[in-house]
């Protein structure tokens, strides 16, 4: 496909308005966490409200060169994501930057926000930030093991590894998304999304109620504004991915209002699964977070991709 320089501004839009929705989920996910607590939470627009404060401020703080390109590279893994997805299938505004999708470049954007973040952090001032490094990248790298074995399903399933052309599979039935047509890829996915969302109970790494320190503390005005910025970006992005490969995608429907309707839905609904078990369990510790993906959702990506290679 030939290159369009709209398509930055296309891109641009894509990641501006998903960095508002991004800022909205949190501030109604805050709210759900909060009365499920039987405590008021914060305001729904108080998300607004923080990120503008940190980018108008300053820091005089110094460290090594890593320090200041994790945040980069924590941003660049989100919009990567997402400027490389076909948002809206058949939409020009929100499709994939190059009009295709690769599997496979997608995930390393998938990895490199967090290998970049660990970076980063390993060059912050506190003495054990490497025991924190190590603990976020042992479960990042155990949840991904049962997500690629259900990308390799879909693979053999679709005998391709371009995003749209696994989207166009999808189109005109429900029952053709891939959760009916490949439903052990599906669950081994989803069950993957809860470890890479990083809520409880796998939010050992951040343990925001104990811990006093990391990216909060570590990381003061924009090079804190800019991970926030991300931590806007890179939910929302991973959740399009989900709803791209595993629940029949966007299309672009006549009404406008209908096609923002149905992203809305589906986005909101496969995010609302890691807050619904993320109220409803208790946090594991870093061991029992490795084995429960080296367990269960192992098999069932297993499990999937011998299903796909005998049926297809």
């Amino acid at each position: 496909m030939e290159f369009k320089y709209i398509n930055i501004l296309y891109a641009a839009i894509t990641i501006f308005v998903t960095i508002n929705y991004g800022l909205l989920l949190q501030g109604i996910i805050g709210k759900i966490y909060a009365r499920v607590g039987k405590r008021v939470g914060i305001r729904i627009y108080q998300p607004w409200i923080n990120i503008i404060r940190q980018w108008v401020t300053r820091s005089s703080i110094h460290h090594g060169i890593m320090y200041y390109l994790g945040p980069v590279f924590r941003f660049t893994g989100g919009g990567g994501i997402l400027i490389f997805l076909p948002v809206i299938y058949g939409a020009p505004l929100f499709s994939s930057f190059v009009g295709t999708g690769d599997l496979l470049l997608v995930l390393y954007f998938m990895f490199i926000g967090t290998l970049g973040m660990a970076l980063g952090g390993g060059e912050a001032g506190h003495p054990y930030s490497a025991i924190a490094v190590t603990r976020g990248l042992s479960q990042v790298t155990a949840a991904e093991v049962p997500l690629v074995l259900a990308i390799f399903s879909l693979t053999i399933q679709y005998g391709t590894m371009d995003i749209m052309k696994i989207v166009e599979a999808q189109q005109g039935s429900v029952l053709n998304w891939t959760l009916f047509t490949n439903p052990l890829a599906t669950a081994a996915a989803m069950l993957a999304f809860l470890g890479s969302m990083m809520r409880s109970p796998f939010d050992v790494v951040l343990a925001p109620q104990e811990i006093p320190i990391g990216p909060p503390t570590e990381y003061q005005s924009q090079f804190l504004a800019m991970l926030m910025t991300n931590r806007t970006i890179f939910p929302v992005a991973k959740t399009v991915f989900y709803v791209t490969l595993f629940f029949g995608g966007i299309p672009l429907y006549d009404s406008f209002l209908l096609t923002f309707a149905v992203f809305f839905l589906k986005t909101f609904l496969v995010y609302m699964w890691s807050v619904f078990v993320g109220v409803s369990f208790p946090r594991f510790r870093v061991e029992q977070s490795i084995r429960f993906f080296l367990k269960w959702p192992l098999l069932i990506g297993a499990a999937a991709v011998i299903a796909a290679q005998i049926r297809y």
